[in-house]
């Protein structure tokens, strides 16, 4: 069993209006009712019309690597407030609010982990920490990630699911974009591949930095993943954009990520590609 099994704090997906005290739900998709159960053994899929729900970044990880081989890295770090940021109420307040609802301390969770026996550097984003915002300390995971990858020659493999840079950290934040895309310089040097996996939705500063610099960038179906969203778009330009803009098919079609998994077969896809690199 997985160090975070027993503990599993309960994520978006499960909170999904539900009927007969949990033990239907009807997907928002397609409006089918079907036993909760059905989407939990689905990964969080509807099993009726195949709508991705959030799934968790301690199930992501136990979907992905072997049974038992994670071993969390980097646990402790805390943002700082040098801003002294204050909306409603203070950074340090509501992150630490935050850290107590969620069980976890930010918004990156990073280790190591093998699939299929390959050794491997893992990480993937917290989205019910603050929205996944990239702030100094998920900046600081990935940077580390990367260059154990680096130094340790062992393949990166990242999953991304972020509303962009966090506010509350200003410029601070923003640096994270310039340092991680630094740090998988190194990465890029070691002849290490770096595999990113784009999940809904993937926007901002995350995308604008790393998320897209995968040696193969995978997306999840109608994942969303741009820099601003449409409706930001749409107002600066005066124009309509195009349908499906900014979801996964969309950029398939136009070349910004290689291929679209399906979750279930994200495993076994993320294995041939790395089984490719090691030939």
């Amino acid at each position: 069993m997985a160090w975070f099994s027993k503990n599993r704090v309960s994520v978006d997906a499960s909170e999904k209006k539900t009927i007969g005290q949990g033990v239907f739900r009807r997907c928002d998709q397609c409006g089918v009712t079907l036993k909760a159960e059905e989407f939990t053994e689905n990964h969080e899929v509807c099993p009726s019309c195949n709508h991705h729900y959030p799934l968790s970044a301690e199930s992501w990880t136990e979907l992905i690597l072997d049974p038992g081989s994670f071993e969390e890295l980097d646990t402790g770090l805390i943002s700082a407030d040098p801003l002294q940021f204050n909306d409603a109420r203070p950074y340090p307040e509501r992150a630490k609010a935050t850290r107590k609802k969620t069980g976890v301390d930010d918004a990156m969770l990073v280790g190591r982990g093998a699939l299929g026996g390959r050794p491997l550097q893992f990480g993937t984003f917290i989205f019910r920490f603050m929205g996944g915002s990239m702030g100094s300390v998920v900046g600081e995971k990935i940077t580390r990630l990367f260059e154990r990858a680096a130094d340790e020659k062992q393949p990166a493999v990242l999953l991304s699911s972020s509303g962009g840079a966090r506010m509350q950290e200003g410029a601070l934040s923003l640096m994270q974009m310039a340092k991680t895309v630094a740090a998988l310089g190194r990465v890029r040097a070691a002849g290490v591949p770096f595999v990113s996996v784009l999940l809904h939705p993937t926007t901002g500063g995350v995308a604008a930095s790393f998320a897209l610099l995968g040696d193969v960038n995978i997306a999840e179906p109608r994942a969303l993943i741009g820099f601003a969203g449409p409706r930001v778009i749409e107002n600066t330009i005066r124009q309509k954009l195009p349908e499906g803009f900014q979801r996964a098919e969309f950029l398939l079609d136009h070349g910004m990520v290689d291929l679209i998994a399906q979750r279930r077969e994200m495993r076994s896809t993320i294995g041939r590609i790395l089984a490719h690199f090691s030939d």
